[in-house]
Parts: structure tokens; sequence; C-alpha cells
């Protein structure tokens, strides 16, 4: 059974911004995904998966206020994220460009560096698409979907919910994240490992910010760039 959700500094806001679906971004990520997916994955297994998994199974770490889970939610899954985040450079106002993510393309592993799960965006089935200029039935949000059961699920990060503060986000890291689950599915044969997600967070994150070159002027734009990143995911449920 499928399970429906209600819909509902400066570079932080821009990531949450991207995260939750821009159209001229979305047009684009049309034309260039397949070649952006396999360059971030040819990326991404350039990681040592070796340095990718813990010890032991780690906790949260203490989080900024405005990203804490809410109460009533307990542990679910834990993700060791190793991929890139996607970049390309489009116009972004008169006379300026910059680069705008388009996508993320990871896989998390779990302690035993077992993959558990892919990450990239894709339309949500339970939200309508409200954009005309998306050419989609469902809104582009963060995705999720399992390596072996491909149950899925989808999430927002709703404003307010990031966070580049330095007592606790590396320097050079993409920002910490509170995502909220905005739809899920279960697999074909019945798979439900991330059909109860209620809240993801993005934690302990290095690497993954845009170039601050490769897109200056207007004959930039188009140019890609595929930026190495980690990150731990915390998969929350109801209690």
């Amino acid at each position: 059974m499928s399970k429906a959700f209600p819909t509902t500094s400066a570079e932080a806001a821009e990531e949450n911004h991207l995260i939750n679906c821009n159209p001229l971004e979305y047009r684009t990520t049309r034309r260039i995904l397949p070649v952006a997916s396999a360059a971030a994955l040819a990326v991404a297994l350039a990681f040592s998966l070796p340095q990718l998994a813990h010890a032991d199974p780690i906790s949260p770490p203490p989080v900024p206020t405005n990203i804490a889970v809410p109460a009533g939610n307990q542990l679910l899954l834990v993700g060791h994220a190793v991929g890139t985040q996607n970049y390309v450079c489009l116009p972004s106002g008169p006379g300026s460009v910059a680069f705008a993510l388009f996508t993320p393309q990871a896989a998390l592993f779990n302690e035993d560096g077992q993959q558990i799960t892919t990450h990239f965006f894709s339309p949500n089935p339970f939200e309508n698409n409200t954009n005309p200029a998306v050419v989609t039935d469902g809104m582009i949000r963060a995705t999720w979907q399992h390596s072996n059961d491909t149950s899925t699920v989808w999430a927002q990060v709703k404003p307010g919910n990031s966070s580049s503060d330095p007592s606790f986000v590396a320097q050079g890291a993409i920002s910490w994240l509170l995502l909220t689950a905005v739809g899920a599915k279960e697999g074909p044969t019945g798979g439900n490992a991330l059909t109860n997600t209620t809240f993801i967070q993005r934690l302990n994150t290095s690497g993954g910010v845009a170039p601050s070159t490769g897109c200056n002027s207007h004959k930039d734009v188009g140019h890609l760039a595929f930026v190495p990143y980690r990150a731990d995911y915390f998969f929350y449920k109801s209690r």
C-alpha cells in the first residue's frame, strides 16, 4: 500500500530553494541528466569505501535547534553517503550567472559498507505539480530509494530547516538539513523499508559546495560541475 503525506546563511537559503525544485533548473536537468548521472557515478566510485565505513553504529550528533527532529520520532535507519552534488551554470539575473544545483547523485552505505539506498531528485507522485514551467506530473523532491526492496521516500526542506552554523557545519561543506517526508511508496513486491519515514536529517557533511570558478559569464551557461561530497543521513519514523 502506498502512503501519502500532506503537502504542506545565503548559501543555505539558496540550496534550500534548489532542493525544493526550481523550474528552469529542472528543464535543464531533463536535457543533461543522463550525462550527469554517469559522470556523478564515476566520481562517486572514486571514493574509497573503507574510509566511508564507521567502526561502530553512530547516533545523531548535536544539531542546531532549527533542524532538530520533533519529539515523538525515533531513529529508523542511518546511511553514510558518498557521491556528488551536481550543478549547472545558469543565468541568475540581469547580466549575471551562477551555478545551480540540479540533483544530488549518491549511494548510502551502512556500517558494513553495504549499499542501502540511492539518493537523487525525482517527481513525487503524491504532490501535484503546480508550476506549469516544470514538465512533470509531480513536484520535484529529494528522493531516497531502498537498494533491496525499492521502497521510496520523497522529502522537502521546509523554510528554516537548513543550517550552515559554523559551530556545527565544517568550513566548505554543504549545509545540514532537516527534511520532512511528503510521500512514500512500497516496492513492487511490497517492500516497505522506507515507507514509514517521517523525517530525514543530513548531517556531518563535507564538500559539495558549488565551485567558485567555471560560471563567470554568459558564455559559461550550460557548464556542469560534479562536486564530491559526503554526509550522514538519519531516517526517522513515528514512535
